[in-house]
């Protein structure tokens, strides 16, 4: 009878073991994402502009309290399911560059800093279109300080251009 208790046990220990693996293997993802989601450039400049006037905040990534520039980026697209860096100097890293006249609403502008012109420093989002002469809206440490729209074609943005990435289909 002992025998006949233990193996029972045994047979109900090994049946429990092979659920839960077979539940642990159900919520891993077979294949990371590589693709970006296909979304509407549109929609994405529309929910930028929801934050104009949002204060610039170093390192703030929350409407509520105020974003930095990679912040507000990183804000921005996370809403559409798109993951990018939260510091504006990983933005080299991503994708090649595109030229100026590929340059669509929704891609992301990529500065160097304002008084180190050797690393990155500042990113935003294209709302209008124009190759060197497009506009984007960013969160600006400047005297908008805050979300504002700003030209890129503006001595400001031109001498600071690094590149232009996109990251909608």
């Amino acid at each position: 009878m002992l025998k006949r208790l233990s193996f029972i046990f045994l047979i109900l220990l090994v049946a429990l073991s092979l659920q839960s693996n077979t539940k642990i293997k159900q919520t891993v993802p077979t294949k990371p994402q590589t693709t970006v989601p296909c979304i509407n450039r549109a929609d994405v400049i529309m929910y930028a502009k929801k934050y104009m006037g949002t204060k610039y905040k170093h390192a703030g990534i929350n409407p509520e309290t105020g974003f930095d520039c990679s912040g507000f980026v990183y804000f921005v697209f996370k809403n559409f399911d798109i993951d990018l860096p939260r510091g504006s100097k990983e933005y080299q890293f991503l994708k090649p560059a595109l030229k100026p006249e590929e340059f669509k609403v929704g891609d992301v502008l990529v500065f160097y800093g304002y008084r180190d012109k050797t690393h990155i420093g500042h990113v935003g989002i294209i709302c209008e279109a124009a190759g060197m002469n497009s506009k984007f809206i960013h969160s600006s440490s400047g005297a908008a300080y805050g979300v504002t729209i700003s030209e890129l074609g503006s001595e400001m943005y031109t001498r600071r251009f690094y590149k232009c990435i996109s990251l909608i289909k």
